[in-house]
């Protein structure tokens, strides 16, 4: 069985409110070992100067900016967005109010701005729950000014869930309709320069409830696996050594130029 990771149902039932990102964020601060922490990492990438008018879709929790607010008060305009009212408050409540701030709940296929306006923006691990990435993409390009820098993370197909479906020994095959492989293709059209940055990491879990409530915050995964949970809680048991779970992250981000 094929599991697109781009539902819309799915994404407004799962991203409703923020308990579930809290769940699938919490695991990686708790079990990465890669102490950076990747939201930092993004601010190595990011190239955000004086004056610049930056907007971040599907911000989330708006949970990487907090250590970060050196950057938000750099720009002239920084617009946080999410399409979900109740995760942008959560955002609000976290980064909190500046002059130079604004909160707008807007769908990346139709952003309300003028063209060229932004001279960064930023969409991370979101893109491959969008319908139409094409539109989301042009959408992107039309508000950017030339020159302007658009990042995108996401993850490989070498990934946590990934991992886990064939641990379970599963017919389940995750459809990543933005990956590190197949996004330099889906930015072509509308950018004229494309890196990627990989950011190198892996969980090593020693209470595995805290992964059981990982794996089932996503909805996808909850309503497809037919697998008893105590089944899929004893044969993720069975591969622990040393009281550790070892699991590959494949996370990235694209850097592109319009």
């Amino acid at each position: 069985m094929s599991l697109k990771m781009n539902e819309p149902s799915s994404v407004k039932e799962q991203y409703q409110k923020s308990d579930n990102l809290k769940t699938r964020i919490s695991i990686h601060d708790k079990y990465s070992t890669n102490k950076m922490g990747i939201g930092n990492w993004y601010f190595t990438i990011y190239k955000i100067e004086n004056g610049m008018k930056l907007l971040e879709l599907g911000c989330g929790t708006g949970s990487m900016w907090i250590k970060h607010k050196d950057a938000i008060s750099k720009c002239f305009h920084i617009v946080f967005s999410d399409l979900s009212e109740g995760m942008l408050a959560e955002a609000k409540k976290n980064i909190g109010e500046a002059a130079n701030a604004e909160y707008k709940v807007i769908d990346i296929q139709e952003i309300p701005f003028e063209d060229d306006y932004f001279d960064i923006v930023i969409a991370n691990c979101m893109l491959y729950h969008v319908p139409n990435i094409d539109k989301a993409l042009a959408e992107v390009s039309r508000v950017l000014k030339k020159g302007g820098h658009f990042y995108a993370s996401t993850t490989g197909g070498n990934g946590i869930m990934e991992t886990i479906t064939r641990i379970l020994e599963i017919d389940l095959v995750y459809v990543n309709t933005f990956s590190l492989e197949n996004g330099t293709e889906k930015l072509k059209p509308y950018f004229s320069k494309i890196e990627i940055e990989r950011y190198k990491d892996s969980l090593e879990v020693t209470n595995i409830d805290d992964l059981m409530e990982y794996i089932y915050s996503g909805i996808t995964f909850k309503n497809a696996c037919k697998m008893p949970t105590d089944e899929v809680r004893n044969k993720l048991l069975s591969c622990m050594e040393d009281g550790v779970l070892r699991l590959p992250k494949d996370p990235g981000m694209f850097v592109a130029v319009k």
